[in-house]
């Protein structure tokens, strides 16, 4: 894919957007990148290589690989290379909408200083801006917005605020899940089937059972998966069964959890089974 970028877009400077879901987007640029503008979104993401420099809030920042930029809504600011050469990021466009519907009427976070190394942050982010060649399913992107404005909110100071968690509520969108493994739930189908409120059902979830609800859903699809895998299904059968947008989409999960792609992992128990 990024070979393709290039072709398409040329070697030193190229623009790939995601298609779907939240608003991402990979780019590499030489010398300025783009003139003095704003947004009226966050703009949250991490640099991939090189020196992304950038006039923000009356002075010059530098983000180096692998460090957070959080760039809040209309705030002036421009974009280009740090020390001449080209520098390449992965941005994520997030609307302040989209945050409070999480916080409840709480303020908006605030990072200071705008290039951040906050490791809850960092992750979340890595993760939100790892896969841009798939679109996100509508759990999908409704937990990256849950588990973005609390990293946000950590990062800021401003930590959510928690509690006792549902325990029977979480139970309750736990079984809607496991009946519904091929289809697309949503965070609003699981508020209906649990009888709680969709953000703190996200985050008592997460705190009960150990991981989001997306995750969860992904996991019972691997488990799907894995066992007609075992018992021979071919990986497009099984992609199509288990509630994969297609068998690449499947591949991209079932490495991501495992380690290894489905292909190699049925030939590895197919040895097992037949040693």
């Amino acid at each position: 894919m990024m070979r393709d970028r290039r072709m398409a877009a040329g070697a030193d400077n190229w623009v790939f957007r995601s298609s779907g879901g939240i608003d991402r987007l990979e780019a590499r640029f030489t010398g300025v990148a783009f003139a003095p503008h704003r947004h009226d979104t966050y703009a949250i993401g991490i640099t991939v290589a090189g020196v992304q420099t950038f006039d923000y809030r009356g002075a010059s920042r530098h983000s180096l690989p692998g460090q957070i930029v959080v760039l809040h809504p209309d705030e002036l600011h421009d974009g280009r290379a740090g020390d001449g050469l080209p520098f390449q990021y992965k941005t994520a466009y997030v609307a302040p909408a989209d945050i409070q519907r999480v916080l409840d009427g709480r303020p908006l976070p605030f990072i200071k200083g705008d290039v951040s190394d906050d490791p809850g942050l960092h992750r979340v982010v890595c993760e939100l801006l790892d896969d841009l060649d798939s679109p996100m399913e509508d759990l999908e992107r409704e937990q990256a917005i849950t588990d973005l404005t609390a990293a946000l909110s950590q990062a800021s100071g401003a930590d959510l605020p928690t509690g006792v968690q549902n325990h029977a509520a979480v139970l309750r969108a736990r079984d809607f899940i496991e009946a519904n493994l091929d289809r697309a739930p949503t965070l609003a189908d699981l508020e209906q089937a649990a009888h709680y409120d969709r953000w703190r059902l996200s985050r008592d979830f997460r705190a009960l059972l150990g991981a989001s609800p997306y995750r969860y859903l992904i996991f019972r699809r691997l488990d799907r998966a894995r066992g007609m895998m075992s018992r021979g299904a071919g990986l497009a059968q099984v992609a199509q069964a288990a509630g994969f947008a297609d068998q690449s989409h499947f591949t991209r999960h079932f490495k991501k959890t495992y380690g290894m792609t489905p292909r190699i992992w049925a030939a590895m128990h197919r040895r097992s089974r037949s040693a």
